[in-house]
């Protein structure tokens, strides 16, 4: 379908390749050991996947800061479970599960084979809403940093995705044009609707498993993407 109308591959990064919902998990049992703090992992993740998700939102419409949505995703969850923490203890989880979280490097399925099988013939970039700080770890410790020629993310760009302002600048610093690239992620609102308001050819990988649309092709597994390029 692609094929031959593609010379530039942009990936968004979490819950594209990185699988954020299980390194999230793996973080926060790790640190709640070390913190003591007594809840069932899944009571907790239950309620937090969705507050991260609508939090991160927040986040991308500047409607809070970065300090804000690390504060308030934990601090909301925990007066949800109903579980006494103070604000003291709500700045040490939050620092701990940044410098944890990029310590455990679990892919989705099939992201390795995709990106040797891409890697030949297209130029392979990222474009992450993620912090910078963090980002570049996680490509490291996964093993998948050098399959990337350029590495956008909303710190260096000032905005977040949908803004075409981080769209345009990775199509700068790729020296692509958008009708010849193709955008990947997870996020319908972001990845999705934002790169085709500039351009770009999409597929939406649907990890979240939301309603389908007619905005791109959607995909269930990152193997899915061959059939495409």
């Amino acid at each position: 379908m692609f094929k031959n109308k593609v010379t530039d591959v942009f990936f968004d990064l979490d819950h594209t390749l990185w699988d954020f919902d299980k390194n999230s998990a793996f973080t926060f049992q790790k640190i709640f050991v070390e913190q003591q703090i007594n809840l069932e992992i899944g009571d907790f993740l239950e309620v937090y996947v969705p507050a991260n998700l609508r939090f991160w939102k927040m986040y991308r419409e500047e409607k809070i800061t970065k300090s804000e949505l690390r504060y308030q995703r934990l601090k909301s969850v925990f007066d949800t479970i109903g579980y006494p923490v103070s604000d003291q203890l709500i700045d040490i989880l939050s620092d701990e599960y940044i410098n944890n979280l990029s310590t455990f490097n679990n892919l989705f399925p099939n992201t390795i084979e995709v990106l040797d099988y891409l890697q030949p013939n297209y130029k392979l970039h990222i474009i992450t809403n993620g912090f910078q700080e963090i980002q570049d770890k996680k490509l490291r410790n996964s093993g998948i940093h050098s399959y990337f020629n350029h590495i956008i993310d909303s710190e260096m760009a000032g905005v977040k995705k949908p803004n075409p302002i981080i769209f345009n600048l990775a199509l700068n610093r790729a020296n692509a044009n958008p009708q010849t690239s193709l955008m990947i992620g997870d996020s319908l609102e972001a990845d999705i609707l934002g790169a085709k308001a500039v351009g770009f050819h999409t597929i939406h990988f649907n990890a979240h498993r939301e309603e389908s649309h007619n905005e791109a092709p959607i995909i269930y597994d990152l193997q899915e993407i061959k059939s495409f390029l």
